[in-house]
């Protein structure tokens, strides 16, 4: 059974620093693409970065270019969010999802959009003061 455990639930101010993690159990990792995904109150979910040991490949919304870095460490199945700079409108409920192959190749790809994946971690909050 798959199962994706998100961690790093904490508080920080703007400019400040935090990292998040998805540990991943019943899958194999190079199987799979890692999405992670954040919902403030109010508004829609939002894909923030994936990363892909499909193909190899990673995105990143506008919105955090520059200031996110997503990795992962494949020995561990876990993938990490350093999240930098941030900002008050960073502050949400952020999650991790899976896709396998098929999701994955089926979606065209499209790797920050929540359809793509089918496997679903619980969220940790996340929030910035100004």
């Amino acid at each position: 059974e798959v199962q994706l455990q998100a961690s790093g639930r904490g508080s920080a101010q703007a400019g400040g620093s935090l990292r998040l993690s998805c540990a991943a159990s019943g899958l194999r990792f190079y199987d799979y693409a890692i999405g992670w995904f954040r919902q403030a109150p109010g508004k829609e979910r939002e894909g923030v970065s994936c990363i892909s040991m499909i193909d190899g490949s990673i995105t990143y919304a506008e919105s955090v270019k520059g200031r996110f870095t997503i990795s992962s460490d494949n020995a561990k199945n876990t993938v990490y969010l350093q999240m930098n700079s941030l900002k008050p409108e960073d502050t949400a409920d952020y999650f991790c999802a899976a896709a396998d192959k098929a999701q994955y190749r089926y979606s065209d790809y499209s790797c920050l959009r929540s359809f793509t994946y089918g496997y679903w971690g619980q969220g940790t909050l996340v929030t910035v003061s100004s």
